[in-house]
């Protein structure tokens, strides 16, 4: 499977994600904010009100980091 995760500095559930995917061996790109995308990018993509991280698992949205543990837990890929 392949992750995307768009991500922001500072963010304690954006650096969550990155570590359980890490963990779980799981192939995936991390986008900064105003590094790799701006805030209007990511509302036009995700909705205005959207929360940090966002989550893609193969081109799909998944959500954000809770949504994110819990499908791994699902696919037993933690």
């Amino acid at each position: 499977m392949d992750f995307v995760v768009y991500s922001k500095s500072g963010c304690p559930y954006c650096s969550k994600v990155e570590q359980v995917l890490k963990l779980a061996e799981q192939k995936h790109v991390v986008y900064k904010l105003d590094v790799d995308y701006d805030r209007a990018e990511f509302y036009e993509k995700f909705g205005v009100g959207s929360t940090f991280p966002q989550v893609l698992v193969n081109g799909k949205i998944l959500g954000g980091c809770s949504d994110t543990v819990q499908f791994l837990k699902e696919h037993k890929l933690v």
